[in-house]
């Protein structure tokens, strides 16, 4: 199959992503059900018994965008018409969300779980070298319950070949009644919707934008606070939908690999991001 039969065969992120068989871990009062197959996403976290995730067939989210918390790789939000150059060469990825590439290939594909216990679990995915992605690649995440701490880590490492890479995660919060939030910069947006640079001023919400922000965001929801912390200092916040908010730390802006042509991972070398989630 050539790489062009391969792109099209590919799911995409409005084909439809059924959980598959689900790992749980737990531990006091937090329990995380996590969906290999369904592109490595947790499919749904509980904290004192309350759902934090729009789940899968909530609000009509059953497509491989809109439900859990999915890990963006080997880039986050839209590369814009799917093209990029990179050390000399024009790239075309499949343009699958209003004529853009979106959100990388990792919440589409199945991940392996390498190691689980009752709390953690370790899962890794081999990246493609056809037309979703030429480049391969090995992509890595841990998630663990620490108290009542959840704590994610993903890791993106070149394998045979030097590639762009930014990463980050997507989740989709249940509506929070309260969000605490506070960027020093926001991306302007172009006519295409696509975050351009430099950041400037922060704008009046409701957002669907990316921001430079260094301090947690906390929800709050059901007397309940929820704390997101990250060492990402792009942070994508989407709060327009009525049934949820995503709250998206990530190591770059959305378009990174033309906005930020020095992304660069040569053969063996690792990009790695840790986000976690605190409930007082």
């Amino acid at each position: 199959m050539g790489d062009e039969a391969v792109a099209e065969a590919a799911i995409g992120p409005s084909s439809p992503m059924p959980p598959g068989p689900l790992l749980t871990l737990a531990a006091g009062d937090l329990s995380v059900d996590i969906a290999p197959r369904a592109g490595g996403r947790i499919a749904q976290i509980r904290c004192d018994g309350i759902e934090q995730l729009v789940g899968h067939g909530e609000h009509g989210a059953t497509t491989a965008i809109g439900w859990g918390c999915y890990p963006m790789v080997p880039w986050c939000g839209r590369i814009r018409h799917g093209q990029f150059a990179f050390q000399g060469r024009r790239h075309l990825l499949p343009a699958n969300l209003g004529g853009h590439a979106i959100h990388g290939v990792g919440f589409l594909m199945p991940w392996e779980v390498a190691e689980h216990s009752a709390r953690h679990a370790s899962l890794e995915l081999a990246m493609p070298t056809d037309g979703r992605w030429p480049f391969g690649g090995i992509a890595r995440q841990h998630i663990a319950i620490e108290g009542r701490e959840l704590v994610l880590a993903l890791s993106v490492t070149a394998v045979g070949q030097a590639m762009p890479a930014s990463i980050g995660w997507h989740p989709w919060f249940r509506k929070p009644e309260r969000l605490e939030f506070h960027p020093q910069a926001m991306y302007p947006r172009d006519a295409e919707g696509i975050a351009v640079r430099p950041a400037g001023e922060v704008q009046p919400g409701p957002w669907d934008d990316c921001f430079v922000n260094d301090r947690e965001v906390v929800l709050h929801r059901q007397g309940q606070r929820l704390r997101i912390a990250s060492g990402c200092r792009d942070w994508v916040v989407y709060d327009q939908a009525t049934h949820a908010t995503c709250v998206e730390p990530q190591t770059a802006p959305p378009d990174a690999f033309n906005l930020l042509p020095e992304l660069a991972l040569r053969p063996g070398e690792t990009l790695g991001a840790r986000c976690t989630l605190r409930w007082d």
